[in-house]
């Protein structure tokens, strides 16, 4: 279900023209929900910048790449959209830049939650690919804590009841005056993706 916003949605302009997915922990532009987002956007808005950078494990390296990627993008007419992970990324660039946001399922404190998968690590997408989380990697996203919204009236957050990695009161805590799309089941991955799209693409305004 959703929650109605306890404060009027900013209005979103006409079309937007930039549109910025940051994928999660062990993850890559290879996910199913960002190669969806690619197809959705040469299919229904192929003037769209669509941009799904690889992130580094370093998360001051990640953000650093986010903010050479969108330092001339239009901030009125960008959007973002951040899965896991990547929604915690997402947060950050929406309180830099005030643009609409989509949050799937997004991380609320990874730095403690990742605190525990210090080491080497492999790509979901591909076990062959290696990265090492290394241990000042929590200080970096301790170092990105968004701390109170800005623009709440600007996000959306997707929160399943059913993720089995993330707890949804913390997530649902963390959004106060959000939009907040709370689904009972589903799961981290939101393999249910496709049947709530069109509701998040229309939310950013593309």
């Amino acid at each position: 279900m959703t929650s109605p916003s306890p404060q009027p949605e900013a209005p979103a302009p006409a079309r937007r023209t930039h549109l910025l997915y940051l994928h999660g922990f062990r993850s890559s532009p290879r996910s199913a929900k960002a190669r969806r987002m690619a197809a959705w956007t040469a299919a229904h808005r192929p003037d769209l910048v669509f941009a799904c950078p690889q992130l580094p494990p370093s998360p001051r390296e990640a953000m650093a790449l986010v903010d050479t990627l969108i330092r001339d993008w239009p901030r009125d007419t960008m959007a973002v959209m951040g899965s896991s992970l990547g929604g915690f990324y997402a947060t950050w660039v929406a309180q830099r830049t005030g643009a609409r946001t989509v949050l799937l399922n997004p991380a609320v404190d990874p730095a403690r939650d990742l605190a525990n998968h210090i080491g080497e690590q492999t790509c979901w997408q591909d076990p062959d690919e290696h990265f090492f989380f290394r241990r000042e990697f929590v200080d970096e996203l301790r170092a990105l804590g968004a701390g109170a919204l800005a623009h709440p009236d600007r996000l959306l957050a997707v929160i399943a009841k059913g993720d089995e990695v993330l707890d949804w009161r913390e997530m649902h805590a963390r959004y106060p005056g959000s939009r907040i799309k709370l689904l009972e089941g589903s799961d981290h991955g939101l393999a249910d993706f496709d049947d709530y799209l069109d509701e998040l693409t229309a939310f950013l305004g593309l």
